[in-house]
């Protein structure tokens, strides 16, 4: 599979650059952090001691990842080491922030100490010590906002308002509170986009939030054209209810900001989500050309292109990269192994797989040497060079038991599987890896019982298991009379998982055992063109015979036979209906 959380990570990475900037403006007259004092005078040593900068350090860090009490904490104890009125104060306000009521009146008093005369530090000083719980945030934000206006540093103090909110746990609360906070504020352009973000963090699950938020993300591009962290939480927002619309908001965006690395991305995910594989492997290639030397971008190239079954594209990238040094230990090697074993060059993939001895990937190249042995004709070695591994941990003797049985499976020993899932799940009777690997075990040996009893036993074990639920009500679908019965499992499913291909196929099965052809043919393509899949193209083609139109059935079981000529269930409908 893809990794696509490096896809993620990356866009993270950029999230947190961009907070990084501003979070250096916001701090540039703190001590250390702006114009630095005089070197020679003892101040100037108190003030850049090590440890007063180490604590600095640790509250930007704290701020930028959205641990406000942390970053607090921090300030407040630079604050009292350095005596320096002003960190007193960027703790007072950043536990206001965080709500910490106790450590707020603390700053505020240490901020009064050290500076006597500012009026502010009385008043916050007599504030938190006569209100209780009671007293609302709202108040309390408002006095932050109203001073950060006054010093001309409100739009940082807006970006860092969700991060602050962000220990809230109702939050439509906190998109409400974020509205009214920036209503004084209609042409800062932070203003309008903590709107966007607090509404994108409530879930989005009101329309008229959707409609707000959206509007606010317009309103800060509005005032800030160009503006990449506005265009990115637009097309976030965007994304929850039309994928679509925000790949097509993000090309506009990019056409006027070609330049934008986050934007392209963003829009690149995106594609990826939707299974776009050329079109996001064009956008990163393009990112790549632009700068040859980010690895990482060129590592997306190579993952998508192995995901596009376009192996010598990966094959060159991951060579390029390895050549490089590239990554954590065994990562390209890693993919370079599952490229010679795509192209059956199985000697190849076991020699890379080997060299694999560290990392995450070690125990997964392990369980994958043994499925290549055996696929060269050896099970007898395959399952010996199992049992010579040495698991760690409970989630890796698990993994060898179904590594073992799926060899016995592929070779046709369901009777053998049988009895390896068994004895394992002697030691491991609540394993529902375990469980859901028996049952389909079962359903070949014709033990429909047993099917049922292991997949409710996983389904109480994880009542959200769409693939559990997808099975059961699948084999009650094919191999019995309760297809209604199958078919309210398989929806809970498909409400689980909307877009995975196999819940997808089994609802096509269902309507087409209900007589409900149409339906039938829309969810099996759909789930078709999602996964080159020989049981869901067996599917298709009888749907579409029963519907008369024959020539279009055997084209699709033609064109699936091409790739894989000895799939059992295929071969089987095939011969039902015809050569």
């Amino acid at each position: 599979m893809l990794p696509f959380h490096r896809l993620k990570s990356l866009r993270i990475a950029i999230f947190l650059a961009l907070g990084v900037i501003a979070a250096g403006a916001a701090h540039a007259q703190l001590p250390g952090t702006g114009a630095a004092p005089e070197p020679d005078t003892p101040a100037a040593e108190s003030r850049l001691s090590a440890e007063l900068l180490y604590r600095i350090l640790v509250g930007d860090i704290a701020l930028q990842r959205g641990d406000a009490a942390l970053a607090a904490r921090a300030y407040f104890e630079a604050a009292r080491e350095s005596k320096e009125p002003r960190l007193a104060r960027r703790a007072t306000e950043v536990a206001l922030f965080a709500r910490q009521r106790s450590l707020a009146l603390d700053a505020a008093k240490l901020w009064q100490a050290l500076d006597p005369n500012a009026d502010r530090a009385r008043q916050m000083v007599a504030t938190l010590t006569q209100s209780g719980a009671g007293n609302e945030l709202k108040a309390e934000l408002e006095h932050v906002l109203a001073e950060a206006a006054a010093n001309g540093t409100q739009g940082d103090a807006f970006l860092q308002l969700n991060q602050a909110l962000a220990g809230q746990n109702d939050k439509t609360v906190v998109y409400r509170l974020v509205v009214e906070l920036a209503k004084p504020y209609p042409s800062v352009p932070e203003a309008q986009f903590a709107i966007a973000l607090a509404g994108y963090n409530s879930g989005l699950t009101d329309l008229e939030i959707v409609a707000v938020s959206v509007r606010a993300a317009d309103r800060a591009l509005e005032l800030r054209p160009g503006w990449e962290r506005a265009a990115l939480v637009k097309s976030d927002i965007l994304a929850k209810t039309s994928p679509e619309g925000a790949i097509g908001f993000l090309n506009g965006f990019l056409s006027g900001v070609p330049q934008s690395r986050p934007a392209s991305v963003a829009l690149a995910q995106l594609y990826v989500e939707q299974k776009r594989f050329a079109e996001a492997r064009e956008v990163f290639q393009r990112l790549s050309t632009a700068e040859p030397s980010d690895k990482e971008l060129q590592f997306a190239v190579g993952a998508l292109s192995l995901q596009m079954k376009d192996y010598a594209t990966a094959q060159r990238v991951f060579s390029s990269l390895q050549s490089a040094g590239f990554g954590d230990p065994g990562v390209v090697t890693f993919y370079l192994a599952q490229v010679a074993e795509e192209t059956r060059r199985y000697d190849d993939a076991i020699a890379l797989y080997s060299k694999i001895t560290d990392g995450e990937r070690a125990w997964i190249a392990q369980l994958r040497i043994a499925a290549l042995i055996a696929k060269k004709g050896d099970v007898k070695g395959a399952r010996n060079f199992l049992s010579d591994l040495n698991p760690e941990g409970r989630d890796q003797r698990i993994e060898r038991a179904q590594a073992d049985s799926q060899l016995l499976r592929d070779a046709g020993d369901n009777q053998g599987a049988y009895a390896v899932l068994t004895a394992a799940l002697v030691t491991f009777p609540e394993s529902a890896e375990l469980l859901y690997d028996i049952a389909m075990v079962a359903e070949k040996l014709d033990r429909l019982d047993e099917v049922e009893k292991r997949l409710g036993e996983v389904i109480a074990l994880k009542p959200d298991n769409a693939q559990a639920l997808n099975a059961l009500g699948y084999t009650l679908v094919d191999r019995t009379q309760r297809t209604a019965e199958g078919l309210k499992l398989i929806e809970q499913a498909l409400a689980l998982a909307p877009a995975d291909p196999s819940i997808l196929d089994s609802m096509g099965w269902a309507q087409y055992r209900l007589g409900n052809l149409e339906d039938s043919e829309k969810f099996l393509r759909r789930a078709l063109a999602d996964r080159s899949d020989p049981e869901i193209a067996a599917h298709l083609g009888e749907v579409l015979w029963a519907k008369g139109e024959r020539a279009r059935a055997k084209e699709i079981w033609q064109s699936q036979l091409k790739q894989t000529p000895d799939n059992a269930l295929l071969l089987e409908t095939v011969r039902r209906f015809g050569p």
